[in-house]
């Protein structure tokens, strides 16, 4: 009976509501003129869309593993205040005052309140866009809880690779006159890592990828050439920029070549296995670059590390400049 009393219903209100994708059922108890904001389930189901979300909780995980805290949702896990306070805590190296577990509404807001106004704090000077509030985190609002996590990436050089340029399209659902009425927005959650890094002044190899690439190989070989007259003093040999240099093995043995002194093998893993390893040898070959009077590398060893040709190539075309009439 309540199910044909259901279908009378439908059948009553369908013709004057608009069309909705996937409302969820508690989207149904919305008050007068309140909206709700999801993410279309075709944008759900996007690869890279799906890597963003992965990369983030894996990230999550990571800082707060001491604290055995495991995020498995991100909605779910952070809307009220509680991991995200941890997780600025960790990231900032601060403590904030506020109640470690509270379960009231009011009370959750409150956290969330001190919790924003300190990334708010640390985001602002840097020119972030905040599109997150106290309201659309506690809301459980997908974009903005999204917003934050990459803005938090960014801004402490996270050790991850965030997929770039990825867009998802929102459904806002709102009640007016008793009805349900929904719109579609698109929403770019990531640009390019070094746009959200804020690196916006541009060099020669922002221009060679963009206008130039067929000169971007003469480059590529005069580099490898390059490397290769001090690195065959040791039998090796390179032959991809993209990957030899990902492990941070060679800039460490370059710069010892470059330098004329011994690197002890105490100090960096030879045979680097884990991610961690990796960024560990490269950020050592950027100290001993710092060393020899080199500028600090624009790239992140992070990049480097994750394949990012612009910026291996960067860092090889630092050490060209300076060394190129070293024999």
């Amino acid at each position: 009976m309540s199910d044909l009393q259901a279908e009378g219903k439908n059948a009553i209100n369908s013709p004057t509501s608009p069309a909705l994708a996937d409302v969820h059922p508690e989207d149904t108890q919305l008050e007068e003129n309140e909206e709700r904001t999801m993410i279309d389930p075709t944008s759900k189901d996007d690869p890279k869309f799906k890597e963003l979300v992965k990369v983030l909780l894996s990230w999550i995980n990571d800082v707060l593993v001491q604290e055995r805290i495991i995020v498995k949702q991100l909605e779910e896990d952070l809307y009220d205040g509680q991991v995200l306070q941890k997780l600025l805590e960790k990231l900032a190296g601060c403590k904030l005052n506020v109640a470690e577990v509270t379960q009231s509404e009011i009370g959750q807001k409150q956290k969330l309140q001190t919790v924003l106004e300190a990334v708010h704090d640390l985001l602002r000077p840097r020119g972030w866009a905040l599109r997150w509030s106290v309201d659309s985190i506690h809301g459980k609002n997908p974009v903005a809880i999204l917003h934050l996590l990459v803005s938090l990436a960014m801004h402490f050089r996270a050790p991850i690779r965030l997929p770039e340029h990825v867009t998802v399209q929102v459904v806002v659902v709102r009640k007016r006159e008793g009805l349900l009425h929904s719109s579609h927005v698109s929403e770019e959650l990531t640009t390019t890592t070094e746009m959200m890094m804020g690196r916006f002044e541009r060099d020669a190899f922002d221009t060679l990828f963009d206008h130039a690439p067929d000169k971007l190989s003469v480059v590529k070989k005069s580099l490898i050439t390059f490397v290769n007259k001090h690195l065959n003093k040791l039998n090796l040999e390179v032959t991809e920029l993209e990957t030899q240099f990902a492990d941070g093995v060679y800039l460490v043995l370059l710069m010892g070549l470059l330098e004329d002194y011994f690197v002890p093998l105490h100090n960096f893993y030879l045979t680097p296995e884990s991610f961690d390893q990796k960024v560990h040898n490269v950020s050592f070959a950027f100290e001993l670059m710092l060393d020899g009077g080199l500028k600090k590398p624009k790239a992140r060893p992070e990049d480097v590390v994750n394949l990012d040709l612009k910026s291996t190539l960067r860092v090889l075309y630092n050490l060209f400049t300076k060394y190129k009439n070293v024999e």
